[in-house]
């Protein structure tokens, strides 16, 4: 059964919910998306995006934008995404008004490109994701996700192979026994680097050492698409 409740109905809920967590006010939520370099989220604004505003048509919510999603997320000390999908305080979540609400950590996958949308159901008791051509191509709409959510996989691999390598070379310069497990882990840091490249995809700056060292042993494809920077 679809939901009247829309995604802004769910944000503006999780807005004022959080903003009380924090023993906060309007007028001290205000003064925080001020601070944020949003001072035209006024206390008046705060009050039609929670309550809403009766007009003509009834009473009316100001939906609130995507912009505002991330000061508000920062304003309130709570990740963004929890505000539109609320782990752990309800039991499910509008997700398009012409699909079923489902539980808040399926559509955060979703949202973050972990997992394929399954709109399609129930069928036999099974949401199945959409099977049909998207494109002149015959790619259909689940294979043409999974090409644009590729990117989700790879930069967290990298993150922690970069830091994995970070490691090693810190052993290494300590112990000289270790340095082969260096270049172990520099390889599989280059796995990734070069995965990256053959995407297309932007490569975060490396730190210098290991930018230093991969292009010295020869191992990513092209030794201009990294940049080096100190480690953090």
């Amino acid at each position: 059964m679809h939901s009247h409740q829309t995604a802004g109905d769910v944000v503006a809920a999780q807005i004022r919910r959080h903003r009380e967590r924090l023993g906060m006010n309007r007028h001290d939520l205000a003064a925080e998306c001020a601070r944020l370099g949003r001072p035209d989220i006024t206390y008046a604004v705060i009050v039609t995006i929670e309550t809403g505003r009766t007009g003509g048509e009834g009473k009316k919510r100001r939906p609130v934008t995507v912009d505002e999603l991330l000061v508000f997320g920062l304003a309130l000390a709570t990740p963004p995404l929890l505000l539109l999908l609320p782990l752990g305080s309800e039991q499910t979540v509008p997700t398009v008004p012409a699909a079923d609400p489902r539980d808040p950590y399926t559509v955060w996958q979703w949202m973050t490109g972990e997992a394929t949308p399954t709109l399609d159901g129930p069928l036999d008791g099974r949401y199945v994701p959409d099977s049909r051509p998207l494109a002149s191509n015959g790619q259909t709409w689940a294979a043409a996700w999974g090409t644009a959510a590729y990117p989700v996989s790879l930069y967290p691999e990298l993150a922690r192979r970069r830091e994995t390598a970070h490691k090693a070379r810190l052993r290494a310069a300590l112990d000289p026994s270790a340095q082969t497990e260096y270049v172990g882990r520099l390889d599989e840091l280059a796995q990734i680097v070069n995965d990256m490249h053959r995407a297309s995809l932007t490569i975060p700056d490396l730190p210098t050492e290991l930018a230093e060292d991969l292009k010295r042993l020869d191992l990513i494809t092209d030794p201009n698409q990294i940049n080096p920077r100190g480690m953090e």
